[in-house]
């Protein structure tokens, strides 16, 4: 019983605590006995949440007295540490926060919460949230549960971890560049980066600048990415760039009228990836259209003109130094590689960064017409499965690339704001998970929803799990 709880979904949790075929209390339980057993090797959890077992056991009572209950009543989730918690530990993956207990939920911790959630625990991050690999000096490194000598990824690879192993059902996590679908892909789980602003970044941390930031739902199926995305979205008054009502969408629907047109490329821009890779891609693309989608092999000549990862660079980096030399002042001693190597680099000049601004201009403008012709984009999730710990470089097909080669193909739908969405359908020669990226026009989730639905019923990797 306790293996079936721990590998369900939030959704199907959901309806067993609401049918009384389990209470919230045997749920929570259920996943604090796994993280007592698991997570020493793993490190993925940084902070339990205080009254955690109090909070199930009031929701079986709401429930037994019958009680209007909301769609996630009594199920525990799990929130990167870069959220602010109330009365929770909220730490950034720093000494320099060591201690720091906020005041208030942030929104997306909120929304969570007033569907039923239970918050359980916080999950490991890299300092700041600013690498592609979760190590810091105060709460260490996390591993993946599939192999605990390589990487779950980052920034939300405490959480891609916790998920994988049944730690978690579902959780919360902030994208960047990478930072909820590289994780998912290296641990075989699914997350969603929807179209910029739609989930308010209110309470998360860094917040300045915001452009590029995303908060991001993690899980295992992509029914709960659709569920929880539809309790996240939507303005909160607070952050400037959330404008659009929860209700929009731009997307064809969960039941499109006309076949979906699909795009799918693993070059293009994307610089080398790996062949196993790219054979996944391949094969996610053959699948779909044996399901009736309209499948093309695609270039988009945007990606090949301007360099997304060079653009990023030239105008993010310098965007964010001011804030990381404001709160690091007097405490460069406590400061991780990856900040201390961000702030030793040189500025962007005047005349780069607007050049990096207008590269991001002709990129927006070359996904729109892309999406004139077709509704997705199927593409290469990382360019390699989940590396050992602590590389700098890797080689791929002979050709030797930098560490930050590893956001190139998710890196452009941070750059235009565009709907993006990570899930495995394949597996390495050496056991490792293989993911895809889906990616549509702005404010169509719903496509890419229904697409990953589509192809998560073909997939030959469905229900896999850990043996950890």
């Amino acid at each position: 019983m306790t293996t079936d709880l721990i590998y369900s979904d939030a959704s199907e949790l959901a309806e067993l605590i609401r049918n009384s075929k389990v209470s919230s209390v045997e749920v929570l339980q259920a996943h604090l006995d796994r993280i007592k057993a698991t997570d020493p090797k793993v490190n993925a959890v940084v902070t339990l949440a205080d009254g955690a077992l109090e909070a199930a056991k009031a929701a079986d009572e709401a429930l037994a007295a019958g009680v209007e209950v909301g769609p996630l009543h009594g199920v525990p989730f799990t929130v990167k540490d870069s959220f602010d918690t109330a009365g929770v530990l909220t730490q950034r993956g720093s000494p320099i926060f060591e201690g720091r207990v906020p005041d208030t939920d942030a929104t997306s911790v909120a929304r969570m919460k007033r569907a039923g959630a239970i918050l359980l625990a916080k999950t490991n991050l890299p300092e700041f949230s600013y690498s592609t690999e979760s190590d810091n000096l105060l709460t260490g490194r996390t591993n993946n549960p599939w192999n605990l000598d390589r990487t779950s990824g980052g920034s939300s690879g405490g959480e891609s971890a916790a998920i994988a192993a049944g730690m978690s059902p579902l959780g919360l996590g902030s994208d960047l560049a990478i930072s909820v679908r590289g994780p998912a892909a290296h641990t075989g789980i699914v997350a969603l980066k929807a179209t910029h602003g739609r989930i308010p970044m209110t309470g998360v941390w860094p917040r300045v600048p915001r452009r590029d930031w995303h908060v991001g739902p993690m899980a295992r199926t992509i029914r709960d990415l659709a569920l929880a995305y539809s309790l996240l979205a939507g303005p909160d008054g607070a952050d400037g760039f959330a404008t659009v009502p929860r209700e929009f969408d731009a997307g064809l629907g969960t039941s499109p009228d006309r076949p979906v047109r699909l795009g799918w490329l693993v070059d293009s821009g994307l610089g080398p990836i790996d062949s196993q890779v790219a054979a996944t891609v391949q094969k996610a693309a053959e699948a779909l259209q044996g399901a009736g989608v309209q499948v093309e092999a695609v270039s988009i000549p945007a990606l090949e003109r301007d360099n997304p990862l060079e653009l990023f660079y030239r105008q993010h980096v310098m965007e964010v130094k001011p804030a990381f030399r404001d709160v690091t002042a007097g405490h460069e001693d406590q400061m991780f590689k990856v900040s201390k190597s961000m702030l030793a680099g040189p500025d962007t000049s005047v005349e780069d960064y607007v050049l990096a601004e207008q590269g991001i201009e002709r990129l927006r403008d070359g996904f729109a017409e892309y999406f004139q012709r077709y509704d997705a984009l199927l593409l290469p999730v990382t360019p390699i499965p989940a590396h050992a710990h602590g590389l700098a470089q890797f080689t791929i097909n002979g050709q030797t690339v930098d560490a930050a080669h590893m956001q190139t193909a998710t890196i452009p739908f941070n750059l235009t704001g565009l709907p993006a969405l990570s899930m495995r359908f394949g597996t390495s020669s050496d056991g490792m998970p293989i993911g895809v990226q889906l990616a549509a026009n702005w404010h169509s989730e719903s496509t890419i929803l229904h697409i990953a639905s589509l192809l998560e019923s073909l997939s030959p990797v469905r229900d896999q799990h850990p043996t950890i």
